[in-house]
């Protein structure tokens, strides 16, 4: 027996206890009156205690037919629960469904429950945004985990390289392209690449110097070829430097519409949609794409294994402001917090419509399961607390009504 059930057969026993107390309290009144004049005061008492006896003996037989035979009494119509608990158990089933697992309750259910606003207060408090984080960087990391080198290398060779080259994908790049182009997504990669050779251009002026000296003419004075050498180093510095500072610069512009020229051919221009196939194909039939692909993922799966295991990784902390991020605009965003939450009513409503009458089955395959006796003892500790009232007001109940009827005998008679 469970710990919760221990509490609840205590509780049972004393109210049981009660329940008998009063029976025995009446029945010693009862006794001890049972020889007193009927037409005075203790007429009354004895009266009160013989229907209180009555009502307690006859609440006692209802309640504990229910459960058991009375007093091991084969008596017919006792014993309800333990003979009909499979009959109970599918009523009990379908009452549940017809009346909790409907469409229209879940509905009322999640929107009264306000997720959106609850999620986001809740999700402002620096502990729970990084219990979420905790939480899904463990479930992050046991993922990444199941996920074998094996099973990578089979899914990149047999289905997406194969896949890529069954596919047209010269019009598909063309669209991205000049999506990109347009909302000028490049423009940081561009800034990165300009940056990265101007930077080392500067750390490196010598081997400059010697990559243009190789390619100089052998009969021009060496004098010549090291001033040629310097303007031009100093010339792409320049260069390099606008581009670097200008957002402007007509050589952005320029790439632009080169990167606008490319999207187009890739788009319209089937010469050039034949050489990107072309290109693609012998580029995904080398060995060493698959190779390539599957060195990267083990690459990023140790970049990502890495930064979910440590405590107090950037990583984490970006993630936790972008979790708090989130719960403030669930709090200030009216059109957010509505379509999440009319996201919520739908899954729920889906899977009670599609699986509601599977999941209220688990009550009566349950009850089944149990034997008669096994049965009633469970529920009785679940409710039997509660029906000892109905003992006990029996016996209240019973008193007055005794009363009454005494009352009205001594007026009539």
């Amino acid at each position: 027996m469970s710990p919760m059930d221990q509490g609840r057969a205590a509780r049972l026993r004393r109210m049981k206890l009660v329940a008998l107390g009063l029976l025995l309290a009446a029945a010693v009144v009862y006794l001890a009156t049972l020889r007193v004049s009927a037409d005075g005061v203790w007429g009354f008492v004895n009266a009160g205690a013989e229907a209180a006896m009555v009502g307690a003996l006859a609440d006692w037989f209802a309640v504990t037919a229910l459960f058991r035979h009375p007093l091991g009494l084969p008596i017919p119509h006792t014993a309800i629960i333990p003979r009909r608990k499979d009959d109970i158990a599918r009523n009990l089933q379908a009452f549940f469904t017809e009346n909790f697992l409907t469409e229209d309750v879940v509905r009322e259910r999640v929107a009264a429950a306000r997720v959106g606003v609850r999620l986001g207060a809740w999700l402002q408090v620096d502990a729970h945004a990084a219990r979420v984080v905790a939480e899904g960087s463990r479930l992050a990391r046991v993922a990444l985990a199941r996920v074998s080198d094996d099973d990578v290398t089979h899914l990149v060779a047999e289905v997406i390289v194969p896949r890529l080259r069954s596919e047209p994908l010269a019009g598909a790049a063309g669209d991205l392209l000049d999506a990109i182009v347009r909302d000028g997504a490049h423009r940081g990669l561009v800034d990165l690449v300009v940056g990265e050779v101007h930077d080392w251009l500067r750390r490196h002026p010598d081997t400059f110097d010697g990559i243009v000296g190789e390619r100089a003419p052998r009969w021009a004075p060496g004098f010549i070829n090291r001033r040629v050498a310097h303007w031009t180093y100093e010339q792409a510095m320049d260069w390099l430097w606008a581009i670097r500072r200008d957002r402007n610069h007509p050589t952005r512009a320029a790439l632009d519409d080169l990167l606008r020229q490319v999207a187009g051919d890739l788009q319209h221009n089937p010469v050039v949609a034949e050489r990107a196939e072309r290109l693609k194909d012998r580029l995904l039939s080398h060995p060493q794409t698959a190779e390539t692909i599957v060195s990267l993922w083990t690459t990023v799966r140790a970049s990502l294994d890495g930064a979910l295991a440590a405590e107090s990784s950037e990583f984490k902390q970006r993630a936790v402001r972008a979790v708090q991020r989130f719960g403030a605009s669930l709090l200030d965003d009216e059109t957010l917090r509505t379509r999440l939450e009319g996201r919520l009513e739908d899954a729920a409503a889906f899977v009670v419509r599609s699986y509601g009458a599977e999941l209220s089955t688990v009550i009566s395959h349950t009850i089944e399961r149990w034997d008669g006796r096994q049965a009633a003892r469970r529920i009785e500790l679940h409710v039997g607390r509660d029906l000892q009232f109905i003992r006990i007001n029996g016996t209240v109940v019973g008193c007055l009504a005794g009363l009454a009827i005494h009352a009205v005998s001594l007026v009539v008679g």
